[in-house]
């Protein structure tokens, strides 16, 4: 495993904190919900692995009759003798609005990007190593941005979807991107900074220089976007790799979200919950109440221990 990811990164592994001593006694009755919530909401805690914990919300919105957005959210956790290595697959697909099989392009998008990631990774994952992926993180990516693009062109033509998918794998993330979906790192201190950068009309002019970003936030073209799954005969998508922001969630929302909700109101929607499964659903109704004109979905990750 540790010459995996001395392939996969380049990186020597971090040398892990000393394990806390175990607990002198041990029970197994169930938590109530104030101890879960109690367990959860306390960032200081020390854990003796590390570990993925994603929350996910969606909506239809206020003003769509159907969802044309897809998500997935895969988290695997392997702990025994061996280090524990966190890993998870996060997917956010917004389908094309005014295409036909817009919310076919997002599903099949999805599913076929996990499909081809896990398979990648399911010896190391289930089983004993005994084959090397040949290909780097960004190259697996690239592969199955490109294999789901030929699908949706194939299968439904004339739709398309955007897609921002994250794979994390220790305390790496390694981002596919297209189109206007967002990927956000969320700092305590209340910094939420864009890690992706958006593939639209109203983005470019603003890179230009023809729109100030006040002018982009209200220009009547917001949702064009220049490139989209499926659309084109050649896809581009943005493949890099990030440190996880470890201090605090990585966020990857459609543009029904972050296009309707201010970052201070959305950092305030997430620290102010008690859990991150109430942050994600204090995403979703926040953009609801601000009239839901589009469909909503949003993951949050955090990396504890």
């Amino acid at each position: 495993m540790v010459d995996f990811l001395r392939k996969l990164f380049g990186k020597e592994k971090q040398q892990q904190p000393e394990r806390p001593k175990a607990a002198d006694m041990i029970t197994t009755a169930p938590l109530s919900d104030q101890q879960i919530t109690a367990i959860v909401s306390n960032q200081n805690a020390n854990y003796e692995m590390k570990q993925l914990v994603a929350s996910v919300g969606q909506s239809v919105g206020k003003q769509r009759d159907h969802n044309e957005d897809s998500l997935l959210a895969f988290t695997n956790t392997i702990s025994g003798s061996a280090e524990s290595i966190p890993f998870g697959l996060y997917i956010v697909a917004d389908g094309m609005g005014g295409h036909q099989f817009g919310e076919v392009a997002s599903n099949a998008a999805i599913r076929l990007i996990a499909g081809n990631i896990t398979k990648k990774f399911h010896s190391y994952l289930y089983g004993l190593p005994t084959q090397m992926i040949q290909d780097s993180l960004q190259e697996v990516m690239e592969e199955s941005i490109r294999e789901a693009h030929k699908y949706v062109q194939r299968e439904a033509p004339g739709s398309g979807t955007t897609v921002t998918a994250a794979l994390v794998l220790g305390q790496q993330v390694t981002i596919a991107h297209v189109g206007d979906s967002r990927a956000y790192s969320v700092y305590p201190d209340g910094r939420m900074e864009p890690i992706t950068r958006d593939h639209s009309l109203v983005k470019r002019l603003e890179e230009l220089g023809h729109l100030s970003k006040d002018e982009a936030a209200t220009f009547p073209h917001r949702n064009v976007l220049i490139r989209a799954l499926g659309q084109g005969e050649v896809l581009e998508a943005d493949i890099f790799t990030v440190p996880f922001p470890t201090t605090g969630y990585l966020m990857i929302c459609s543009d029904g979200l972050w296009g309707v909700i201010n970052e201070k109101d959305m950092f305030r929607a997430i620290t102010d919950a008690p859990t991150l499964h109430r942050a994600s659903q204090n995403l979703v109704e926040a953009a609801n109440a601000a009239g839901g004109p589009d469909n909503i979905s949003v993951i949050l990750v955090q990396l504890i221990g």
